[in-house]
């Protein structure tokens, strides 16, 4: 059991094009590839955006208890443009889909190791940007969930 409580965490790869989602099993112990979803970057400012009400739409079938976002965090450790775009896009999806709390973590390598992982399966080209931001995600949540579970051992 991962946190302090027990249930589905969702975890999410924001992107500039699309959010890549993946879900644990209650127990906290493995994330799957859920969903990809498109950017919609054409909301009014004070429209809740489509890929944030997909999100919330998420939270609600799953009965999830919380949301992991990975923050890009640069190699030297540095917040740049992209982690504050996503802390951004973070705020505003706690907004969405309170009282489940919203949690940053550090996701510096996810997608380029969704990637690898990808490409050692035979999955490249098309097929692989389909599902790259969904095994960045479950990249995301597992590394989470696993810093969660040494936590409490």
């Amino acid at each position: 059991m991962t946190g302090s409580f027990p249930g589905v965490r969702l975890g999410v790869d924001v992107g500039q094009v699309r959010v890549g989602v993946a879900r644990s099993d209650p127990h906290g112990v493995l994330a799957t590839p859920l969903v990809t979803l498109a950017r919609d970057l054409t909301a009014e400012p004070d429209a809740v955006p489509a890929d944030m009400a997909g999100l919330a739409g998420l939270v609600a079938e799953h009965e999830a208890v919380e949301v992991v976002v990975g923050l890009p965090v640069n190699l030297a450790g540095q917040h740049g443009p992209a982690a504050r775009n996503v802390k951004a896009y973070a705020d505003r999806l706690a907004d969405v889909i309170a009282p489940v709390p919203v949690t940053l973590t550090d996701e510096r390598m996810s997608t380029v190791v969704a990637s690898r992982r990808l490409a050692e399966r035979g999955v490249r080209g098309k097929r692989q940007r389909a599902v790259v931001d969904q095994a960045a995600a479950v990249e995301i949540l597992q590394s989470w969930l696993d810093a969660q579970r040494r936590r409490t051992q």
